[in-house]
């Protein structure tokens, strides 16, 4: 089914954007009536526990099941999660052995040492040799800079432990995703059956995933892992389906002439022609799982995760931003690494008679581990880099955040009080106080103008499933975080991309920045957000709005840069100044574009507040957290699907508005 962004202008009428405001000023009326009736229908204020639907219980009830009583035929529920636990188990405990504690043999105290990790210096010549192979010089130098700093700001050990485990989540992550994806391609049915599956997973919150994981399979690095691989998964089995539906019609027109099989067809045509769009899922994997580090540590994950955790429980600003950069660049080399294999044209032709031939790198990288390893068994001293050797900014950091807060809070105090006491407080009171039958009536009314009736139902059934659960106040305080947050980030992201679309000095050094933002893990945001501004929701704001704002910066600037030329020539060529140029051609023509980067923000800021509730605000993020540290499943997942009702919602309501406004305009 095509797109609606694809179709022509000229086909498709475009579809009123508003439709009256009548229907508005009613609403507005009865809402109004209902204010100063509010003694009259108090249940329109605050939902009645009464009417709540018990659907947590009904969850944990289910749980408690299939972990004590399901069977399956030959084995009980239980038995496989084991059998799941211990098939990851096994090549997590290799890879934490080859990279990080050595082959060991014996337990505690009496453990003694067979062979040690792969050192530092041989894994940096090996992953440098790796680089060189796939995009240059300039690649090999990036990512041996990446890996040296974890060796010399002493988070090598710590690095290990999370390379551990991404070089197992991804590749698992990978294949499943793709298995599920190919059959989502040959199955249209299977397709539209796991789609909202996919959409929730994508939606849903993390910690909301780690509840039921953490139920069934334990606190463990395993358990970490499973839900590293669950959050990762959907974007490759998305990327799969549309990358082998976007195999030219032509290419599978010549594999059925071939006489391929169906298998054949699979493996040995659409795959190798659709591997451009495999490396993006693929890539995007690689990216999620690193993402998941440091929440996956409050399982059990251990490794630079647990660094920053322990820096943000502690407030060790300097120690939380090292393992933070640690992870970050980790990210960095890896996803250049994949983008770098990602754009190398296939071999074709006839295999080398010889593997040294074949694959020289390789055999060079294969060489340089096998030798760094062997000479750190011989000589175990060259093994872990010089402790007098090492670096730390912490120090300096918590000094420069120390001199801040001494020198600068009063000013610093003065203005979150006026924001709270001036902004954020009236705003909060003002939606909290609205009746929740007019909430529901209000998003069914702007989902039957955007999209007509389906998309009111769909709205108003995710509005209805909120209340109905018992997490309407809750919701509410989220939607008012989010919604402020959201506000700022636009305020100053937006004139930043308009800025860098129309200089292309500026432009260079906001990609840096936005791109270096756009790896930071999100706890990274907070620390800083808490030490200047203590806990709260003013710290909360700060540190979401800090994590959101990458997309709208993003999309401006690309939205602003992908006017035809010819359309701003003309604007120029009937005398707009760069002012009008901009109000009255740039911003209108790449509203649409903009306003994606705002559904993004949106789905980002509602991620980041989950991770808020550490530092104390009270919304839908404390009720998933709250039932991770009760192992309440329930909880956690009736929680954690308010928010993707949320997420989805806005995604509902603004993607259609941006396809009508780009039909309007004749640019879809």
């Amino acid at each position: 089914m095509a797109s609606p962004l694809a179709a022509p202008a000229q086909l498709v009428p475009p579809r009123p954007i508003g439709r009256g405001a009548l229907p508005w000023l009613a609403l507005i009326a009865l809402t109004a009536l209902l204010l100063l009736a509010s003694e009259l229908a108090p249940w329109a204020f605050k939902y009645p526990a009464a009417w709540v639907v018990p659907l947590k219980g009904w969850i944990n009830a289910l749980m408690a099941w299939l972990r004590d009583d399901a069977s399956f035929g030959l084995f009980t529920f239980q038995e496989l999660t084991r059998a799941i636990s211990w098939l990851v188990e096994q090549p997590f405990r290799l890879a934490h052995a080859v990279l990080s504690e050595g082959f060991v043999a014996g337990f505690g105290q009496s453990a003694v040492q067979l062979w040690p990790p792969v050192p530092w210096f041989a894994l940096i010549a090996a992953l440098a040799v790796i680089a060189h192979h796939a995009g240059g010089r300039g690649l090999a130098v990036l990512v041996s800079v990446c890996f040296l700093y974890l060796a010399v700001f002493g988070q090598w050990r710590t690095a290990m432990v999370t390379l551990s485990s991404i070089v197992i989540a991804v590749p698992l992550g990978i294949a499943l995703g793709t298995l599920l994806g190919i059959a989502a391609f040959r199955h249209r049915r299977f397709e539209r059956a796991i789609t909202p599956f996919l959409d929730l997973m994508q939606t849903v919150p993390v910690f909301a995933y780690l509840v039921p994981i953490l139920w069934f399979f334990g606190f463990n690095p395993v358990a970490a892992m499973i839900a590293t691989i669950v959050y990762a998964m959907p974007p490759m089995v998305r990327n799969t389906v549309l990358a082998l539906q976007r195999v030219p019609a032509e290419v599978v027109d010549f594999g059925r002439m071939a006489g391929c099989t169906r298998r054949q067809m699979t493996w040995k045509v659409l795959m190798p022609s659709a591997r451009p769009g495999l490396m993006v899922g693929v890539n995007q994997v690689i990216m999620l799982s690193l993402n998941m580090v440091i929440i996956a540590s409050m399982i059990g994950a251990g490794g630079l995760g647990h660094e920053v955790l322990a820096a943000l429980r502690r407030l060790d600003f300097g120690a939380g931003l090292e393992a933070a950069v640690a992870i970050t660049l980790l990210a960095i080399a890896l996803d250049r690494l994949s983008q770098a294999f990602a754009r190398r044209p296939p071999a074709h032709g006839v295999a080398e008679p010889s593997l040294l031939r074949g694959h020289p790198h390789l055999v060079i990288a294969l060489a340089l581990l096998l030798g760094g390893w062997a000479l750190a068994a011989l000589w175990p001293a060259v093994a872990v880099y010089p402790a007098a050797l090492q670096l730390t900014t912490g120090h300096a950091v918590n000094a420069g955040m120390e001199w801040v807060n001494i020198h600068l809070f009063d000013t610093i105090e003065a203005i979150k009080a006026w924001l709270l006491l001036n902004l954020m407080v009236p705003l909060k009171r003002l939606l909290l106080g609205l009746p929740w039958p007019m909430v529901v009536t209000a998003l069914a009314l702007a989902g039957w103008q955007l999209g007509g009736w389906r998309l009111a139902v769909q709205t108003a059934c995710f509005g209805l499933f909120i209340a109905l659960t018992g997490n309407w106040l809750n919701a509410v305080e989220t939607v008012y975080l989010c919604g402020l947050s959201v506000i700022i980030a636009c305020l100053i992201g937006i004139p930043i991309g308009v800025w860098a679309a129309r200089d292309e000095r500026v432009h260079r050094v906001a990609q840096v920045v936005v791109d270096t933002l756009q790896t930071l893990p999100a706890f990274a945001y907070l620390i800083p957000a808490v030490m200047l501004f203590r806990v709260g929701d003013f710290a909360a704001m700060l540190a979401v709005v800090a994590y959101a704002i990458v997309p709208v910066i993003r999309y401006t600037d690309h939205g602003i840069r992908q006017i035809e030329p010819s359309l701003v020539e003309a604007g120029k060529a009937t005398g707009c100044t760069p002012r009008q140029l901009l109000r009255k051609v740039q911003l209108p023509l790449a509203l649409p574009e903009i306003m994606l980067g705002v559904n993004q923000t949106i789905m980002m800021a509602l991620s980041m507040l989950v991770i808020t509730a550490l530092v104390g605000t009270r919304e839908l993020g404390q009720e998933v957290y709250i039932a991770l540290t009760k192992a309440d499943v329930g909880r956690g997942l009736v929680a954690g699907v308010c928010v993707a009702c949320i997420a989805m919602t806005a995604d509902r309501l603004i993607a259609p508005w941006a396809a009508a406004r780009k039909r309007r305009l004749g640019i879809g």
